[in-house]
């Protein structure tokens, strides 16, 4: 989870603005009527949608509805507009599809005040493949994005996140809140911090407890996953449920948590049955005495006595998973009681979405607990560590601008098996870096290190592209089609191209748009040859590169450019540019981009320093006003080294 806080709808002017609203309101119909039996998500979503229409935005909303296998009227949006008209006291316009006609013509006449929502979002076998070409179209509805969806944010699907490629993207108040509450109990909790787990399968759960382990005081671990715990530990189970592959594993977590000093609880007592019934006969047994003809179907009451005990104590408790079957009366009482403690607890009580979710709203205590999460899947995701599409691509806030770190092994590690190895070793020493972190990797490994990357904090770069889609070009490899491999990012203009491939400035500014076009975030290098420098003709040359590299790129694109100053004179050198010698020329980058757009665009712009940059001198040249991470050769296939880069 990143510690950096995300840009919200009160940090943009949102007036006489096309807003696109990525909304999840994927709500239960009765199947005979098609009626909404329960509006909790249009419900969740009002405080986002009222503030942009009391603003006097143009808001467009756009949500998913069950799993439609192309268009199908029963999953229409109708019902779902019908019933935000009631909750907004005004008409919500349906479009009759997502990116047809019809949806653009009704965005174009969208006036100040108006709610409009495009079809089903899964009429288009596009969205969930992130298509680009898609996510382009949504985004040409509008001109600034808003993800309110928490329950969709760790899909990246192309209203999620493909969507952010191409708009300016900030947070609505339902994930501004998830993102505060549960980052927070996640990266700073009040402590000691409890976790309980609970559900079906350890399998589901094993990112979670690796994740928790080194942060928890107590893991509680309750539900069916208990009893594969159990049973690792040598003791009858009966016919209960256990995921005998996975016995190795749990007597491994069992080893690691008491090497971690967490102090694990599992159930001591269990509610038995003889067979998967709601109204099985059933008894209270000791776990060390389980018959063998039993299932344990729920959590007993000294079980529920010890776990209740570390909740009453804890700063802060996350909660996943129900104790038992709470589908059947008789044996949702451990769920219940662990619901109740946790109502009763003076912790932060965080509810992660899902079965518990609905357990605790089921038996009352919603309004008792400080969040439900509003994403099953997601909260799960969240507190397993992943890093989500769908808070990823948001704009990071809080004070200044985020370093980027980017690697460049240049024509190195492109087999995929050296690329894993590297990337693998680099992950668990960056998990926790607060910077911006890339890798360029050869065209060879991309698809590897997309693998090995995905759901994580490091973003893969290609080291070039070609400005043309396809065609007769051998060897080369275009923008759109790493757009559609899913690579965020692609160095452009690099020294040793332009020397030993004869780029220009005017294909660097080719390259830069066709980039662009296709959602991917070129990082655009620029710098001067040694014989240049001591003419004195780096300015000019330096203006020269960025003015004809950025030519007939419009000021709303410049947000997705980064510009990398790469003295050629320190490159692979072992040269390196001084602090001073390099904020000089990074100053004047962004004085350039002042004159050629505005002061605004020239402060948020991220500029890099690249030559030779190591682990010992990243700090002082990061420290300059004017830089802003580095563009780094060498030391990137050194992942202690680059760690270090990336930590600064």
């Amino acid at each position: 989870m990143a510690k950096r806080k995300k840009k919200n709808i009160e940090d943009v002017s949102v007036q006489d603005k096309k807003i696109i609203v990525r909304v999840d309101f994927n709500v239960p119909l009765d199947k005979q009527t098609g009626e909404i039996t329960d509006d909790k998500r249009i419900r969740a979503a009002l405080p986002t949608i009222q503030y942009l229409v009391d603003n006097k935005a143009k808001v467009i909303l756009m949500s998913h509805l069950g799993r439609p296998q192309g268009f199908d009227p029963k999953l229409s949006m109708k019902p779902v507009a019908d019933r935000l008209s009631e909750y907004l006291g005004q008409e919500v316009i349906l479009a009759a599809d997502v990116i047809g006609d019809d949806a653009k013509a009704k965005a174009e006449n969208l006036q100040a005040g108006e709610v409009m929502m495009l079809e089903n979002l899964r009429y288009q076998a596009e969205e969930t493949k992130n298509d680009p070409a898609f996510a382009r179209e949504l985004a040409s509805l509008a001109e600034i994005y808003v993800n309110d969806a928490f329950g969709t944010a760790h899909r990246a699907h192309a209203s999620t996140a493909g969507v952010a490629n191409y708009l300016p993207a900030y947070a609505g108040y339902l994930i501004q809140k998830e993102i505060e509450v549960m980052g927070k109990a996640i990266t700073d909790p009040k402590q000691p911090f409890v976790a309980i787990l609970g559900g079906a399968k350890v399998s589901d759960k094993i990112g979670v407890i690796r994740n928790l382990l080194p942060q928890v005081e107590t893991l509680i671990i309750g539900g069916g996953m208990a009893f594969t715990f159990l049973k690792a530990q040598g003791l009858e189970i009966g016919t209960s449920l256990c995921e005998e592959d996975k016995l190795d594993l749990a007597k491994s977590l069992l080893e690691e948590a008491a090497a971690q000093n967490v102090n694990l609880l599992l159930p001591v007592d269990t509610v038995a049955a003889s067979n998967f019934t709601a109204d099985a006969a059933y008894k209270i047994v000791d776990v060390e005495a389980m018959p063998a003809d039993m299932m344990g179907l729920d959590i007993g009451p000294k079980t529920v006595e010890k776990f209740s005990e570390a909740v009453k104590t804890a700063g802060t408790v996350v909660w996943n998973g129900p104790m038992g079957v709470f589908e059947f009366e008789e044996f949702a009482k451990g769920t219940r009681a662990i619901a109740e403690a946790l109502a009763n607890s003076d912790a932060i009580s965080i509810v992660g979405g899902g079965d518990s979710a609905a357990a605790v709203e089921l038996m009352g205590f919603a309004d008792q607990v400080t969040h439900i999460s509003t994403g099953g899947g997601a909260s799960l995701e969240l507190l397993e560590g992943k890093v989500l599409p769908g808070l990823d691509c948001l704009l990071d806030g809080g004070e200044g601008r985020q370093t980027f770190a980017a690697g460049n092994w240049k024509m190195n590690s492109g087999v995929p098996a050296d690329a894993e190895k590297l990337l693998s070793e680099l992950l668990p020493l960056v998990k926790d870096a607060d910077s911006t972190i890339a890798i360029g990797v050869p065209f060879t490994a991309l698809t590897k290190a997309l693998e090995v990357t995905a759901y994580s904090n490091i973003k893969i770069a290609a080291q070039n592209c070609h400005f043309q889609d396809n065609g007769a070009y051998t060897g080369e490899v275009s923008a759109k089609m790493l757009a559609y491999m899913g690579v965020p990012y692609v160095i452009i203009g690099h020294s040793e191209r332009r020397e030993y491939f004869a780029e220009t400035d005017e294909t660097v500014n080719l390259k830069a748009k066709a980039a662009l076009h296709w959602g991917v975030r070129p990082i655009i290098c620029c710098g001067e040859s040694l014989e240049q420098r001591e003419a004195g003709e780096t300015f000019a040359w330096i203006k020269e590169q960025i003015t004809n590299g950025l030519k007939d790129i419009p000021a709303e694109k410049m947000g997705f450019i980064t510009i990398a100053y790469e003295p050629i004179w320190a490159i692979g050198t072992g040269k390196t540019a001084s602090d001073e010698q390099a904020q000089e020329v990074c100053a004047y980058i962004r004085e350039l981009i002042a004159e050629l757009y505005n002061t605004e665009i020239a402060s948020e712009l991220r500029i890099q320093y690249g030559g030779s940059v190591n682990a010992g001198n990243a700090a002082g040249l990061f420290a300059q006003p004017d830089i802003d991470g580095g563009l780094v050769g060498g030391a990137s296939l050194k992942p202690q080294d680059f760690s270090v880069i990336c930590l600064v």
